[in-house]
């Protein structure tokens, strides 16, 4: 082997070599959240109350389930069952946001956010996942983040994450869908342009005996002292925003009045 073609191989390894580096191990170097010792429990509710995917890219981790929109550069959807017995007071360390491994077009990088002026906003909240830090880790995905006005998520949106953790306990566990609304000519931060939704929705199914009920809120991504009943909307409007079809496997006469009534009463 001449020298020329030794100095050649040389060049093109290292070149290779720092392309993987650059690719790879910057996302391989915080920890990874590990659930597989995480049991989902269906005694309540189970997969089939997931929504339909406009993305065709759902990804089921050990806590929740969502949608990934590679055009948006988050998830459209994220879904989970909330349990008494997942609230929990744990304090963990807050861990890094680190990238979605299962999505495979490679989930948005926590660094579009910084400097944004948009907080790195959970979906699942990780309060809702305090029961082991696994699970709790698991939320710092970034599939499971989008950019939200610092008034919103520390203000209306936190006070409905609160009080859903209340109906959890109050009606033995509830059903959470909830993400961004997607749609096009939105804001972009960050090198890979992660949409900014201009409103967030947040659908909660309980059972009563074996009757469904349901509620949605539709916020806008912005700061507010009013009560998030205000923001109450049938769930069907939900589905005309979003393009999102998300009972789709329920019986149609459960499922029309499940999502074209919005009665109040229950969830006051």
């Amino acid at each position: 082997m001449d020298r020329k073609f030794q100095y050649a191989l040389a060049v093109a390894l290292t070149t290779a070599a720092i392309y993987f580096a650059e690719k790879y191990v910057d996302r391989l170097q915080e920890p990874y959240p590990d659930t597989s010792s995480v049991q989902r429990d269906h005694s309540k509710f189970d997969d089939t109350y997931l929504p339909s995917s406009t993305s065709q890219q759902v990804i089921s981790h050990g806590t929740y389930t969502l949608s990934y929109s590679e055009e948006h550069e988050q998830a459209e959807w994220v879904a989970y069952s909330l349990l008494p017995e997942h609230i929990s007071d744990n304090r963990f360390e807050r861990p890094y946001f680190v990238e979605d491994r299962s999505v495979s077009t490679k989930s948005a990088d926590w660094r579009n956010y910084k400097n944004s002026g948009y907080d790195r906003g959970h979906l699942c909240p990780a309060g809702d996942r305090r029961f082991s830090f696994d699970a709790y880790h698991e939320t710092f995905l970034t599939s499971n983040i989008s950019p939200q006005d610092h008034g919103f998520n520390s203000g209306i949106w936190n006070r409905l994450e609160q009080k859903v953790r209340r109906w959890a306990k109050k009606y033995n566990g509830v059903y959470v869908v909830t993400g961004g609304v997607l749609t096009e000519n939105l804001t972009g931060i960050g090198y890979e342009g992660v949409s900014v939704p201009r409103e967030f929705y947040k659908i909660v199914l309980a059972k009563e005996k074996d009757n469904l009920k349901a509620v949605a809120f539709l916020i806008p991504n912005a700061s507010s002292s009013e009560s998030y009943f205000e923001f109450a909307v049938p769930i069907d409007f939900v589905e005309a925003q979003t393009g999102i079809d998300f009972f789709p496997t329920l019986p149609e006469d459960v499922e029309s009045p499940l999502e074209r009534d919005l009665d109040l009463s229950f969830w006051r």
